[in-house]
C-alpha cells in the first residue's frame, strides 16, 4: 500500500505540525436531509448544494510542476547518502550523473513537451503522461498512477487495502449496532470545495462564500491564494460512491455507476441490497432504512457455505477467471449489484476485546463477510465498533478522511435514530434482497481455495500499538520543534536501536493543492537524522534534533519510466542499480493522522521484511499502530520507538540521559 493517510502536507503548504483543515459536508451524492416526500434535484447534480460549487476551484488549480532535472537528481542521491556506503555511493552517483546527462535528459525534455501539450489548465506530471485525453472512463483514470495499483496482481487484502477506525460515539448508548449502522448510512449533506486555510477568519466564512462563488472558476483559486486560502483537487470524489474496482487478468479496471441507488449490506458472508434512495435522489425515510437493517440482523440464514466475497482477497488473475466463470453460469446482474452499490455495509457478529482486535478486524476480518473491491466499506461490530476499509487504486485517504469527519460528526451530533427509535412498519422482507448466486464446482473449490489462501497470508501478520504519554505536540512546538519531524527521528532511532542500521523509508506527502494530484514522497532518512540517530543511540553524550523537509523526487524518476517503458525503449542502468531497488523497498512505511473522528488506523507492511507505521501526535501524546511480518520483531520495534521518544523527551526537558 503505497499511502494510508497522505493528509500530512499539501505539497509546498506543510508547516511543522499542521494538518489540513476540513471544512464542509460530506455527501452521499444524495440531496441533503431530503426524504422521499421532497423534490430532488436532476441525478448528478447532488456535489454542487452548497455556497460554493463543489468543483468551482477545480478548473483553477494550479499544475504540479515537473521538477528541474538536476534538483531531483541532487534529491535522490541525497535520498541514497545515508543507505550506501562509500563505495556503493560512488556507483550509484556514477550511474545518476549519466543518466542526468543522456537518456534522463532526453525523457526529462518529452515529460515536459508532453506537459505544454495538455489541453487542460493542470495535471499533475505522473497523471498526465500518455494521457489521451482527460475524460475518467472506467479503463482510463489516472494513467500512469492507477496502473502501479491496477495493474498489480497480489491481493488487495494487506497489499493495497488499509482502515481507519472510528472513535466511539461518546453517547455509549448510540454505541448500538443497529442504531449507530442506521445512522452512518443516513448521512448526507452539502459537498462544499475542500480547503486548506491558512488564516480560516478570513477565508471560511460566509461573506468570503458568498464572495468567491461568483468569481469565474478560471480565476477563482487566485480569489482563495489572496486570503491564504489553498483549496484542493476534488477530482477522486466522483468515485467515492457506487465504485468498485474489477478484476481483469493483467489489469484490473474501475466502475462507477451514479444512478445507482441500493445499498449493499453484508452479515454471515450473506450478501443483501435494498434502496436507500429513491427514483427522485432522496433518501428513504430513517425508520425505513432501520426497519431493514433490523430485518437482515435478525435474519436466521445461515452463514454462508461459500462466502463470495472471500474471493476479492483473491490474487487479481485468479479473481478475474473465477468472475468470468461466474458471468457464464448467469451471475452478471447481481455482480453489477454487488457493484454498483452506494458502499457496502458490513455487519460483523462478533464483539471487539481490545485495539489489537480492531485493527485486525477491520484491516482484514475474516475475509467472508467483505468486498474488498468496494471503493470503501464500513464495517460495524457486534458492539458498535466502527470503521472504514477503502480500496486504494481509485483514490487516497483525503477524500475518504472527509467522508468519515463529517459521518462522525453529523452522527455523534445529529443522529436521526435514537436508543429506543421505533422501526418502521413496513414490509423489510419485500424491500431487502438477499443475493443468491449461482455456483459451480470450480467456482466452489476456488472459493474454499481463496479462504486457504487469505488464512496463511493473514496468520503471518502482527500488531501491536504504543502509547507515549510523557509529551506530544504542545511541548514539541513550543521548543519549536516540527511534531512530525520528532516522529519519524524516533522510527530512525528505534529502528537503528533495534537492527543497527539506516533504512529505506516512506513517508507519504499529499499533493492535492494541485489538480488531479495524488501524493509524492516524502524520504525521512536523510544523513541529518542518521547523524541525530547515531548521537542519541551510539553516543548518548551528543545530542541535536534536526527537522525534516519533504524533497519529491520519487514521481519524478517514476514518470521517467513510465515513459521509457511506454516507448518501448531500454531502461538505464540507474534503473537497474541496487541502490535504486533499494530505496524502494521501504522497510519503514510510515504514515499519519490526527482527527477527532478517528480511533486509530493501520496498514500491513509494503514488504515482507518491513514494519507497516501508522502514527499520530497528539496534543499530549505520540500514538503508533505497528504491523509487521515473521521477518520482524514488531513488539521490540515499539520497545526501542518508546525509549527513543523517552530520550528525546528527556533532552528537551534539559536533563542528561541514563
Amino acid at each position: 500500500m503505497a499511502s494510508l493517510l497522505p493528509m500530512q502536507c499539501v505539497a509546498s503548504l506543510r508547516k511543522p505540525g499542521s494538518l489540513i483543515h476540513l471544512r464542509g459536508a460530506a455527501s452521499l451524492g444524495i440531496n441533503k436531509r431530503n426524504y422521499s416526500s421532497k423534490k430532488a434535484a436532476a441525478s448528478g447534480e447532488y456535489l454542487n448544494h452548497s455556497v460554493v460549487p463543489s468543483m468551482h476551484y477545480q478548473k483553477s488549480l494550479p499544475r504540479l510542476p515537473i521538477p528541474k532535472l538536476e534538483d531531483t537528481v541532487r534529491r535522490y542521491l541525497a535520498a541514497q547518502k545515508p543507505l550506501l556506503d562509500d563505495d556503493q555511493f560512488r556507483t550509484t552517483e556514477k550511474l545518476t550523473k549519466d543518466f542526468q546527462s543522456g537518456v534522463g535528459k532526453q525523457l526529462h525534455e518529452e515529460l515536459v513537451a508532453q506537459d505544454k501539450k495538455i489541453s487542460t489548465p493542470a495535471t499533475s506530471q505522473v497523471n498526465k503522461v500518455i494521457f489521451s485525453n482527460l475524460k475518467m472512463t472506467i479503463s482510463k483514470t489516472f494513467r500512469p498512477w492507477s496502473d502501479m495499483y491496477l495493474s498489480a496482481r497480489d491481493s488487495v487484502v494487506l497489499n493495497f487495502n488499509p482502515f481507519m477506525s472510528f472513535n466511539p460515539d461518546p453517547k455509549t448508548e448510540y454505541n448500538d449496532q443497529l442504531v449507530r449502522s442506521t445512522n452512518m448510512t443516513l448521512r448526507a449533506g452539502i459537498l462544499e470545495p475542500e480547503v486548506f486555510h491558512l488564516n480560516p477568519a478570513k477565508s471560511d466564512t460566509d461573506s468570503f462564500k458568498r464572495f468567491i462563488r461568483w468569481v469565474p472558476s478560471s480565476l477563482s483559486w487566485y480569489g482563495a491564494y489572496m486570503v491564504n486560502a489553498y483549496p484542493l483537487d476534488m477530482s477522486q470524489y466522483f468515485r467515492l460512491f457506487n465504485s468498485s474496482r474489477i478484476p481483469k487478468t493483467g489489469r484490473d479496471e474501475l466502475f462507477t455507476d451514479e444512478k445507482a441507488r441500493h445499498l449493499l449490506v453484508m452479515r454471515n458472508g450473506n450478501m443483501y441490497i435494498f434502496d436507500v434512495v429513491d427514483k427522485d435522489g432522496n433518501l428513504v425515510e430513517p425508520a425505513e432504512i432501520q426497519s431493514h437493517l433490523k430485518y437482515i440482523l435478525s435474519d436466521s440464514a445461515p452463514t454462508a457455505a461459500f462466502p463470495l466475497g472471500v474471493l476479492t482477497s483473491e490474487n487479481r488473475d485468479v479473481w478475474a477467471g473465477l468472475r468470468n466463470k461466474l458471468v457464464a453460469a448467469g451471475n452478471a446482474e447481481d455482480l453489477w449489484v454487488v457493484d454498483s452499490a452506494l458502499f457496502c455495509l458490513s455487519l460483523d457478529d462478533e464483539s471487539m476485546t481490545d485495539h489489537i482486535h480492531i485493527s485486525h478486524n477491520m484491516l482484514h476480518g475474516d475475509g467472508c463477510n467483505r468486498w474488498y473491491d468496494k471503493s470503501f466499506s464500513i464495517i460495524l461490530t457486534k458492539d458498535g465498533q466502527a470503521a472504514i476499509n477503502f480500496e486504494h487504486s481509485w483514490g487516497d485517504g483525503v477524500a475518504v478522511l472527509r467522508f468519515q469527519n463529517e459521518i462522525f460528526k453529523d452522527t455523534t451530533e445529529k443522529p436521526l435514530v435514537h436508543p429506543g427509535s421505533a422501526a418502521a412498519a413496513v414490509d423489510s422482507s419485500s424491500a431487502v434482497r438477499r443475493l443468491q448466486f449461482n455456483l459451480d464446482s470450480e467456482v466452489e473449490t476456488g472459493i474454499q481455495k481463496a479462504k486457504e489462501n487469505f488464512d496463511s497470508a493473514v496468520s503471518k501478520l502482527t500488531i501491536d500499538a504504543l502509547e507515549f504519554k510523557k509529551g506530544g505536540k504542545q511541548q514539541l512546538k513550543k521548543s519549536k520543534l516540527s511534531p512530525d519531524a520528532i516522529a519519524q527521528l524516533a522510527f530512525q532511532m528505534g529502528f537503528l536501536r533495534q537492527y543497527g542500521q539506516t533504512v529505506a523509508t516512506y513517508e507519504s506527502c499529499s499533493t492535492a493543492a494541485f489538480r488531479h494530484g495524488r501524493t509524492e514522497t516524502i524520504r525521512p532518512a536523510s544523513v541529518h537524522t542518521q547523524r541525530c540517530a547515531h548521537a542519541f543511540v551510539c553516543e548518548p553524550g551528543q545530542h541535536s534534533v534536526e527537522q525534516l523537509q519533504g524533497q519529491g523526487f520519487d514521481r519524478h524518476l517514476f514518470a521517467m519510466k513510465y515513459l521509457a517503458n511506454s516507448q518501448s525503449q531500454a531502461l538505464h542502468s540507474l534503473y537497474s542499480d541496487p541502490a535504486y531497488t533499494a530505496i524502494n523497498h521501504n522497510i519503514l512505511s510510515t504514515s499519519t493522522l490526527t482527527s477527532p473522528a478517528v480511533n486509530l488506523g493501520g496498514f500491513a507492511p509494503v514488504v515482507p521484511d518491513g514494519f507497516g507505521v501508522g502514527y499520530g501526535v497528539h496534543d499530549d501524546w505520540i500514538g503508533c499502530n505497528v504491523s509487521s511480518y515473521p521477518d520482524r520483531n514488531v513488539h521490540d520495534f515499539l520497545q526501542c520507538v518508546h525509549k527513543s521518544l523517552e530520550d528525546i523527551f528527556t533532552v528537551l526537558e534539559g536533563k542528561a540521559l541514563s
